[in-house]
């Protein structure tokens, strides 16, 4: 019984260490271009077709990174079939006919105006309280109380009886009645204000004032009830004659635009009309993220049909150039600059940073980085990256310079 134990034992050892043997055969020979791996058990690698000996499945082929350059990524033919990746040489062309350029009407604050409380008090009234209500110039805006002011009105009023009861050869009262009235009307009130106060020689316990603009009130800053100091805003006025449309533009284009010149912009809300306006303003300073600055374009608003918000295409005429192009949508951008991918070999690429310049009808000016006839991905560049960056665990943008 004893023997026929051990013998039982012995079967078993051996059988262990036969499928331990087994197992250690199929784990490893990555010495070879490709090796066999599971998608479910990545540790099993081997050097022939076969299936997982953990779950069975069928083993897949995957190139071995070791015979990879760093800076270099081998997609397989399926992949680049469902990445649908793409590419073509770069050639010359003519670029620069124009600059399309997206925009947005704004107000021109050049034609805005603040509306200020020209004294301390309490705002009793509002007559304006909603944004967008369109005021005109002599409009009654709002009525406050204030004692200051108050107290210049009666100062006027005595001056007047002054002058109206001790007025003679001696003392002569009219400088100090035009001072009275000077300091009301340094406070805002107007002419008509003073004669009537003047007439009915009672002051108003609360005084209103009225605009000296016309525009659509953009902003209001007090509700009734709240107390202002002297200089405080209490709404801004915007005029719509004209507007302003701001456009982006990379500074890789900035040397293409005329900054004094014209340009024609057009409403997709109103179409069919085009609206030529002159290029006001441009940001002298370029945000450090984005590298992109902005243009002003000042256009005239006829019969107020343009509102501020509405989107806009501003088209700034150019010198046609014949240099080398590839399609916009081949670059990609980021803070540290511009890039392309380029195919080395079959199914092979690596980045190279490069110089854009001119920007139009969706094609894009290489001015550095690139020479005729590579071979550039136009189309999959963004599933590239990340595959890229799956890959390898780095952002090939990172840290490189022109």
């Amino acid at each position: 019984m004893t023997m026929k134990f051990y013998k039982i034992l012995f079967v078993l050892l051996l059988f262990v260490v036969a499928c331990k043997t087994k197992k250690t055969e199929t784990v490893k020979n990555t010495d070879s271009a490709f090796y066999y791996t599971c998608s479910m058990h990545p540790q099993i690698m081997q050097d022939k077709p076969g299936k997982c000996p953990i779950c069975g499945m069928e083993l897949i082929a995957v190139k071995n990174q070791s015979t990879e350059k760093t800076e270099e990524i081998k997609l397989s033919d399926q992949q680049i079939q469902l990445g649908n990746i793409h590419t073509d040489t770069i050639t010359k062309s003519f670029i620069g006919d124009r600059i399309v350029l997206t925009a947005t009407l704004n107000f021109d604050e050049m034609e805005s105006v603040s509306v200020n409380a020209r004294v301390d008090g309490r705002i009793d009234h509002l007559y304006f309280k909603n944004v967008g209500d369109q005021v005109n110039k002599g409009d009654k805006i709002f009525d406050i109380y204030s004692e200051e002011l108050n107290n210049a009105k009666q100062e006027y009023i005595m001056a007047l009886e002054k002058q109206k009861k001790l007025n003679n050869a001696v003392i002569d009262f009219s400088e100090l009645v035009q001072s009275a009235k000077n300091k009301l009307l340094l406070w805002g009130l107007t002419e008509n204000q003073i004669q009537q106060l003047q007439k009915n020689k009672q002051p108003d316990l609360l005084t209103s004032f009225y605009s000296n603009s016309s525009g659509y009130i953009t902003t209001i800053n007090i509700k009734e009830g709240d107390y202002v100091m002297e200089g405080a805003a209490v709404l801004r006025l915007a005029n719509l004659s004209t507007l302003w449309a701001e456009a982006q533009v990379y500074t890789s284009q900035l040397s293409s635009v005329d900054l004094h010149g014209t340009a024609t912009v057009q409403i997709p809300d109103i179409p069919g009309r085009e609206f030529k306006g002159s290029i006001s303003f441009a940001n002298p300073e370029i945000n450090p993220d984005t590298r992109i600055n902005l243009i002003r374009i000042t256009i005239p608003n006829t019969n107020n049909q343009l509102k501020p918000g509405m989107p806009a295409y501003v088209f700034i005429n150019n010198t046609k150039k014949n240099v080398l192009t590839l399609p916009a949508d081949a670059v990609l951008r980021n803070a540290g600059g511009t890039m392309v991918w380029v195919q080395t070999a079959k199914n092979t690429f690596k980045t190279k940073m490069v110089e854009v310049g001119l920007e139009t009808d969706n094609r894009i000016e290489i001015k550095s980085g690139l020479s005729k006839d590579d071979i550039v991905v136009t189309q999959g560049v963004y599933l590239l990256n990340s595959e890229y960056i799956f890959k390898k665990g780095i952002n090939p943008m990172d840290g490189m310079k022109m």
